[in-house]
């Protein structure tokens, strides 16, 4: 599938906000780390076309070692969503990833797996994307 590029931009900056929700699960145990957070910001350049998709790619692997480097299993998760929020500038097919990775993050901070959680970070994550988009990331999802 191909999108045009208002819509390739627009699914980059969605899975930016996915993962910022979960950078705080990366913040308390990595404090000195601050590849995932400048993954978010980079794509949200790529997305405003501050920079390239070379860029965004570096920031993406960079973002993806950190998650290597941390023992801390909520905080793997954030760094991957963040990485593969930028990644979203390669190919659009790793916004997903990105939402996937933040409810991850979030259900191993959920020491209860209260399954509730998670179910409302994904609430969150269809209702902040845009309509006609949904299908492209969450295809099992009935839209109105």
């Amino acid at each position: 599938m191909k999108l045009n590029e208002q819509d390739h931009r627009a699914l980059a900056l969605w899975a930016a906000d996915c993962a910022e929700r979960m950078i705080d699960h990366f913040n308390q145990s990595n404090p000195s780390d601050n590849r995932p957070r400048l993954a978010i910001e980079a794509a949200r350049a790529w997305a405003r076309g501050e920079i390239g998709v070379g860029e965004a790619r570096s920031a993406s692997v960079a973002a993806h070692a950190a998650a290597r480097e941390t023992n801390q299993e909520s905080a793997r998760a954030a760094a991957r969503s963040a990485g593969h929020a930028v990644a979203s500038a390669h190919m659009f097919e790793h916004a997903r990833h990105a939402a996937d990775y933040a409810l991850k993050a979030i259900s191993f901070a959920n020491a209860e797996r209260d399954k509730d959680v998670t179910d409302r970070e994904r609430e969150w994550q269809v209702q902040h994307l845009p309509l006609h988009l949904v299908a492209v990331v969450f295809p099992k999802i009935k839209t109105p």
